[in-house]
């Protein structure tokens, strides 16, 4: 569905964007300005105490500087509620009293098909809830009683039971008016001759027969199918889900998915348990934010539902054989969808337990204690390929070598790849050893030639301890390069715009450099951005402007000279740039030393270190003074000139012709 143009802007100027985010927050009134329009909170994307979080309701934008959460109201209202994008604009648009676009009549029409479902399925609910109340359900509900499942559980939940009829709720239905055509479609009922049978013919029957009866909804709310325990030993299948319909698809939903939605927002950890009964136990202990598939393996849009939950989500695998199975199917699926910040942990039970056995027998604080526990998935990944087996020979130890690589290999971040092999050569020493000596610390020798006393080393200055140089944990001169160029773009604010795409593109690995960059973007047409960013960050910004090495810098020295901070802010992020290139191209090549070096591997990071090296050379090989360009191209400053003079020349409005 197409929207038409103005309808967007229409809808961000009729609604305010602090009373939809108000309602996610609490908002920091010492720090808010309502008659401006500028309000402050805590970030309802990240957990946090400081209020980080601002919204711009006279332009209708917020941004985290924590986490960097940025959009209007719809993109809002999309990532708070996680809805997609037309379903947004659709919330929103009912909030602002709008009229949303005529639809495509056939989408219309599924979209009506869809509510109709919807309201037979929620039938169906009261329906199994009202049967579990009778005589013919005193076994189910003894049953639940032993799972220790109250009758308010019970009722958050919206347990029922389906009673033992072929055609109970099927009559039920029809009584109230809903076309048995609804109620097939809807997968509460089957036809006969949809069952296999060479009956055919005849009055559809119930699917749901003598079994205890869990709805199942969708991330809205809605009852989109049912999931039914069977109360027979002997039946089929213990556990059996609604068939695939209009409005459930079993791969692309979990159950419990809302409520474990909006709790995993407030700080608890995501849960992937196995079934039904693992979840409600969980949820009733407190782990409110579990969800589990639908009677199958999670598939790759339930990974992607998760992650869209939460970064990293738990998963809690019964305490079996079948549960380690389910966690290595898990990892296959998993690997070549990783991406930096977005994990899986696995969380083992005791042999033998699920999640509501062990929290029957021992609380939740031991439930919470596996959780605490739950490892990374490449430790899984390990324990698949050396569990059990052997390796006394030097072919054995190649072919885990070997299956271990194409195991990284289905990685397809180069990152996340490198870090898994790092891992994986630390748990393979600890598995072989390590033949190596040592490591022996440096010690001074005791006597020198011709009597010398040795060198007796001197304990550094506290100052020298507290220095950029002596404390720094990343490459001190990529910090030290950052903080200029960003005391630079605060001493000359005009040239912010002219770097705000490199600006914002920068990694920053210095204290608070984040921080401060965030706050230069923010108030870059402010009449005086320095002072905006003494008033959010003021000890960040006095540790920024104190350092010797940022006063020092030519470009801080003479403020009146705009042109030399110009070529100064460019050519440092150029040599920035090339800098941490080269050591991306190291650290990418790394992974492939252990196999055979090819040209390729070698010619990266020659070109690599020709680009730094020129980086570092800059425009010291030219005749006259040179200027650097935004793709990293150096100019002669007096060629620039004049060709800026030519260009100035140009007249280009139409002169006057007599006619």
């Amino acid at each position: 569905m197409s929207l038409p143009p103005g309808f967007l802007d229409e809808l961000r100027t009729r609604v305010s964007l602090s009373q939809i985010v108000g309602r996610k927050v609490t908002w920091d009134m010492r720090k808010s300005n309502m008659a401006k329009g500028d309000w402050w909170a805590p970030c309802p994307f990240h957990q946090e105490k400081s209020a980080s979080f601002h919204v711009d309701d006279r332009k209708g934008f917020y941004y985290c500087f924590g986490c960097h959460a940025k959009g209007d109201a719809v993109t809002f209202v999309k990532e708070a509620d996680n809805v997609a994008f037309m379903e947004a604009v659709e919330i929103l648009a009912r909030e602002a009293g709008m009229q949303m676009p005529a639809r495509d009549p056939r989408a219309a029409e599924k979209a009506d098909r869809r509510t109709q479902l919807a309201q037979v399925m929620e039938e169906a609910v009261k329906w199994f809830r009202l049967q579990l109340k009778t005589s013919a359900a005193a076994e189910a509900r003894a049953y639940l009683e032993k799972r220790r499942m109250s009758p308010a559980a019970q009722d958050r939940w919206e347990i029922g039971f389906a009673p033992d009829q072929r055609q109970g709720l099927f009559h039920a239905l029809t009584q109230k008016g809903i076309a048995p055509d609804l109620i097939v479609d809807a997968g509460l009922c089957a036809k006969p001759d949809d069952d296999g049978s060479a009956r055919g013919g005849g009055a559809p029957y119930d699917r749901f027969r003598g079994r205890i009866i869990f709805p199942i909804r969708d991330a809205r709310g809605r009852a989109i199918s049912l999931g039914g325990r069977a109360m027979d030993p002997n039946a089929r299948a213990k556990y059996l889900n609604g068939p695939e319909t209009e409005l459930f698809d079993k791969g692309r939903n979990l159950f419990n998915h809302g409520p474990a939605r909006e709790a995993a927002g407030k700080g608890l950890p995501l849960i992937v348990a196995e079934g039904y009964m693992d979840v409600i136990a969980l949820s009733e202990a407190g782990f409110r934010a579990t969800v589990a598939p639908l009677g199958t393996a999670v598939t790759e849009d339930q990974l992607r539902l998760l992650w869209r939950i939460s970064d990293e989500p738990i998963i809690a695998l019964d305490g079996d054989t079948a549960g380690f199975r389910a966690a290595l199917r898990v990892i296959d699926l998993a690997l070549p969808m990783l991406e930096a910040g977005k994990g899986l942990r696995f969380a083992l039970l005791p042999q033998g337990m699920d999640p509501d056995d062990l929290i029957k027998a021992q609380g939740a604080p031991a439930m919470q204690k596996v959780l605490d526990a739950a490892q990374p998935m490449v430790n899984l990944l390990w324990r698949r390929e050396t569990e059990g087996k052997v390796f006394d020979s030097p072919e054995r130890k190649a072919a885990l070598d070997k299956v271990l690589r194409a195991a990284l290999k289905k990685i397809a971040d180069p990152s996340i790849r490198a870090h898994y092999g790092e891992d994986i050569k630390r748990l393979r020493l600890e598995l072989f050893g390590q033949n190596a000596r040592p490591f022996i610390p440096y010690a001074p020798r005791g006597q020198g030639r011709g009597g010398r006393q040795p060198f007796q080393p001197v304990a550094p200055l506290s100052t020298t301890r507290a220095s950029l140089l002596g404390s720094a944990t990343s490459p001190v001169e990529e910090r030290l390069r950052e903080a200029v160029i960003l005391a630079t773009l605060i001493a000359h604010p005009g040239l912010i715009r002219r770097f705000e795409s490199a600006l914002e593109r920068l990694d920053c690995t210095g204290d608070d450099h984040s921080l401060i960059r965030d706050l230069i973007l923010a108030h870059a047409d402010a009449s005086d951005p320095r002072a905006e960013i003494a008033a959010s960050a003021p000890a960040p910004l006095d540790a920024l402007l104190s350092h010797p090495h940022v006063r020092n810098a030519p470009a801080l020295l003479n403020l009146s000279d705009a042109e030399k901070a110009e070529f100064a802010v460019a050519q440092d992020l150029f040599i920035l740039q090339a800098e941490r290139g080269m050591r991306r191209e190291i650290e990418e090549a790394t992974q492939d030393i252990e196999g055979v070096a090819d040209e390729g591997l070698t010619w990266r990071i020659a070109k690599a270190n020709e680009a730094r090296a020129e980086a570092q050379r800059g425009p010291q090989d030219k005749t006259g003074e040179a200027v650097i360009s935004p793709n990293g191209v150096a100019l002669d400053k007096e060629e620039l000139a004049e060709a800026r003079k030519v260009f100035d020349s140009i007249r280009f409005e139409r002169p006057n012709r007599r006619h």
